[in-house]
């Protein structure tokens, strides 16, 4: 069992930056697969990112991002940590939701479906203000 704690929400103005984390306990993250999802009010769940790791052997970990944030969300991993962060910069008001982070035992290839994740943090609010 994974459980997750997302950490580093907050509110800010358009333009500016937020780090989000994602701290895992139970299981060593380094071999899971990760995913920030987020979910705006009265919209559907969206993957914001994903950082997989099921076939790393061969390709080692990759990053894939939703094309609305390509060039301003970056993911990165601490294993010695064990927390995923998302950083956000160039933040549009857009971009408010709250944003979670998902797992999943790593396997091969990559998922944006929330449904193929088996492991959830709180949710952390992100507020863009114009």
């Amino acid at each position: 069992q994974v459980q997750l704690v997302e950490s580093g929400g907050g509110s800010v103005q358009a333009g500016g930056s937020l780090r989000l984390s994602c701290a895992a306990s139970g299981r060593t993250f380094s071999s899971y697969d990760v995913a920030w999802f987020r979910q705006a009010p009265g919209k559907e769940r969206e993957c914001v990112g994903v950082s997989w790791s099921g076939d790393s052997f061969k390709y080692g970990v990759r990053t894939y991002y939703a094309d609305f944030v390509k060039g301003r969300f970056a993911i990165s991993r601490d294993n010695a940590k064990n927390t995923v962060s998302l950083q956000m910069n160039s933040l549009e008001p857009e971009d408010t939701a709250d944003y979670y982070c998902a797992a999943r035992r790593g396997r091969p290839g990559r998922s944006t479906y929330a449904d193929n994740y088996d492991f959830w943090g709180q949710g952390t609010q992100v507020t863009v203000s114009s």
